[in-house]
């Protein structure tokens, strides 16, 4: 049985009271109960997944709290009557969502004054930052990969220029190759291609380390090609790259952009109804191919839509 199979069936709970007088150790002892991840249920006492790092440590701020002169009890519990493991899953999910969120605009904000010594300072501090969310990500947020792809193409201050040196006429009649089971963002940005770009091109599907010599990988996890470049998502990097000018593009951009990244950088909400359709169309089983012609087709309806 996997740790987080034990994790859902099993939960700690930290009950505790403090006297008025002892703000300041209220303080100090909050703080800490942010930094190990937990979350707050209702009125009852601060709960996390049951593993021995985490009794270690709500045993060890009970014994303070209990140096204090307040009262601490840790508790183990089964279930919670009104919450399903589902719920309470969901619960610790959405606190670090938040948590990513705030981190991925400040990744943004400094790939997009560009490098220098300062910047590189700070970049290390969004790592030591990024180390300490993922070590009470319990259930592995989808944002931590985001996060993580984010923080490898910070490192790489050049990519953006190598986007706009792109010609347009080296892309014609190619065969331009993704990740298998795609997504919001690749069928979006085949849609892109194929309209804008590369009108006879083909698609293939491959692993990172099976990609055609000859083929244009994109939104790939690997240098060269197309993907997320300075806190774009690929279908805005194939945007820029090529210098597609319509307002319509833009729009369906900052939509695949918000679904894609879970940033809520432009406030579009459009482009997540169609993220959940393809994964409704994936988990019944479609092959690549249909999955990516069905997504294309989503996105060239959007495109004629009125309400941009």
């Amino acid at each position: 049985m996997s740790v987080q199979e034990r994790e859902q069936k099993e939960w700690l709970l930290l009950v505790f009271t403090l006297p008025a007088k002892r703000a300041s150790k209220r303080v100090e002892i909050w703080r800490k109960l942010q930094r190990y991840g937990t979350v707050l249920l209702g009125n009852s006492g601060y709960l996390l997944p049951s593993d021995p790092s985490n009794e270690e440590r709500f045993q060890w701020l009970a014994t303070s709290i209990r140096r204090y002169g307040g009262d601490a009890s840790v508790v183990r519990v089964e279930s919670i009557d009104n919450l399903s493991p589902a719920q309470l899953r969901g619960r610790f999910s959405e606190a670090r969502v938040s948590e990513y969120q705030q981190l991925i605009q400040q990744i943004q904000n400094l790939t997009r004054h560009g490098g220098s010594g300062q910047n590189t300072a700070r970049l290390a501090r969004l790592r030591n930052r990024f180390q300490e969310i993922v070590e009470i990500d319990f259930f592995e947020s989808p944002l931590q990969a985001r996060v993580r792809e984010l923080l490898e193409q910070a490192s790489s201050p050049n990519s953006m220029s190598k986007a706009v040196r792109v010609n347009p006429k080296e892309y014609k009649s190619r065969v331009w190759v993704t990740r298998p089971r795609p997504g919001v963002d690749r069928c979006a940005s085949a849609w892109l291609i194929r309209r804008f770009i590369d009108p006879k091109c083909r698609f293939e599907f491959a692993l990172e380390d099976h990609v055609p010599a000859e083929a244009v990988p994109y939104d790939m996890f690997q240098e060269g090609g197309f993907g997320h470049w300075g806190g774009d998502c690929t279908f805005e990097t194939l945007e820029k790259a090529f210098r597609i000018r319509d307002s319509r593009v833009a729009a369906i951009g900052q939509m695949i952009h918000d679904a894609d990244l879970l940033d809520d950088r432009y406030g579009r909400r459009e482009g997540y109804g169609v993220d959940e359709i393809l994964k409704g169309w994936a988990r019944q089983g479609l092959a690549d191919k249909k999955l990516l012609d069905r997504g294309m087709e989503l996105i060239e309806g959007l495109y004629h839509s009125p309400a941009k």
